[in-house]
Order: C-alpha cells, then sequence, then structure tokens
C-alpha cells in the first residue's frame, strides 16, 4: 500500500494570548519510534506546561492511532491535534505540541482552536515523501539489447539501480510493485519471449514529493 508521510521533522510556532505553541512534527515509523520521538521532544521542553503528544502509524485503512491531553483538559488538546493529522492525508505521522502558558486562561473552546491551529500550522510546512512498495528485480541480457533495455525501463517509473558486465550484462532494476507486469510484458515482446526479470526483493522505499 503507498502513502504519504513526512519527508523530515520540521517545528513550527505561533502565540495565542501569550502562550507559546511549538508544534514538532516527525515521520515516525512502529510504536517504539513514535515513544521516542514523543520522549526526545518532551526532554527539550522539560519546563514547558504541556507537551501534547499523537501519532498515527501506518496509512491507508491500517491505522493505529494515540493522543494525550497531558494534563489540558479532556478532549482539549491530543483530539484536535489528532484530527488534523487524520484529516492530513499522511501516514506514520507524529506531533508533539508544546506550550508555555502565558498567563491567559484560553478556556475550552479556545484550546481546542488553539491546538488544533498549531497542528495545521506544522502539517501545512511538512514537504511529502510517498512510502512506495517495490520490486527489486535482476536481468540478465545480452550486450545487443542494453541500450533498448535502458530506454524501456523509465517508461513504466523504473531506475537502473547497478549493471554488472561480463560474458553478459546483468542489471538489477526497481519498479513500483503495479508497474512490473507491464515491463515484463514489453520485455518479452522486445526480446521475443526470451528475456524475463527476476524478483529478487519486495521491499518499501520513500519518493520525496513536489510540492
Amino acid at each position: 500500500m503507498n502513502y504519504l508521510i513526512p519527508a523530515e521533522e520540521i517545528r513550527r510556532e505561533m502565540a495565542v494570548s501569550n502562550s507559546r505553541f511549538i508544534a514538532t512534527l516527525a515521520p515516525v515509523t512502529g510504536p517504539d519510534e513514535a515513544r521516542a520521538f514523543v520522549a526526545r521532544v518532551r526532554k527539550e521542553f522539560a519546563d514547558a506546561t504541556h507537551n501534547v503528544p499523537a501519532y498515527i502509524l501506518g496509512g491507508g485503512n491500517a491505522l493505529t492511532e494515540y493522543c494525550s491531553d497531558d494534563g489540558e483538559p479532556a478532549g482539549t488538546a491530543g483530539r484536535p491535534a489528532l484530527a488534523v493529522l487524520r484529516g492530513s492525508g499522511l501516514g506514520d505521522v507524529g506531533v508533539v505540541v508544546t506550550r508555555y502558558f502565558g498567563g491567559t486562561k484560553l478556556g475550552k473552546g479556545g484550546l481546542v482552536k488553539a491546538y488544533t491551529e498549531a497542528t495545521q500550522l506544522v502539517v501545512r510546512g511538512a514537504p511529502r515523501a510517498e512510502r512506495s512498495t517495490v520490486h527489486v528485480v535482476r536481468l540478465v541480457l545480452p550486450y545487443p539489447l542494453l541500450e533498448r533495455v535502458r530506454l524501456l525501463v523509465p517508461r513504466f517509473h523504473g531506475d537502473v539501480k547497478d549493471e554488472t558486465f561480463a560474458a553478459d550484462v546483468t542489471m538489477n532494476l526497481q519498479f513500483p510493485v503495479d508497474e512490473y507486469p507491464a515491463f515484463q510484458g514489453a520485455l518479452q515482446e522486445l526480446s521475443g519471449g526470451k528475456l524475463h526479470a527476476e524478483v529478487i526483493e519486495t521491499t518499501q522505499v520513500l519518493v520525496k514529493i513536489k510540492q
């Protein structure tokens, strides 16, 4: 399953009635990494009034979610932050919204608005990457077909990872899973049925999205 995640950790800050809200957002893969991210931000801002965490693990329909109000009134901090993450379309994403109390109480409605806006601010600024499932394939071919195969690969959003030159050429290629069957068909047509690319690994990679 392909889905978007943050490409890197970022931070944004805003002020509401003299309270500082510092939102830190990062890619997190798995519960251990998510908890470590939250712990690191809490340590960095150990003197803050609140460090409110929320995260979503996985993507698409396979999600694990977590949030905490960290001492704010129930439902005014963690849930609004999590709601913004849900609406962002991002997976494997964590946020900690740090608050330094400025002396003016915001009320429950004001807190919900502030935590929502702080999370929206950092989500809007986050560069995106796509977590894609790919096949890494190996292809052994004769030299006369090398240039034609090199031209064929990008037609199916593939990449040439490396080439080894001996009696024949061995190419290691990478394709999105859904593009591989079409490449295989085109390869068969190109070679008169003689060439076949063998899948040696299926893995996930991150592809940064241009914004």
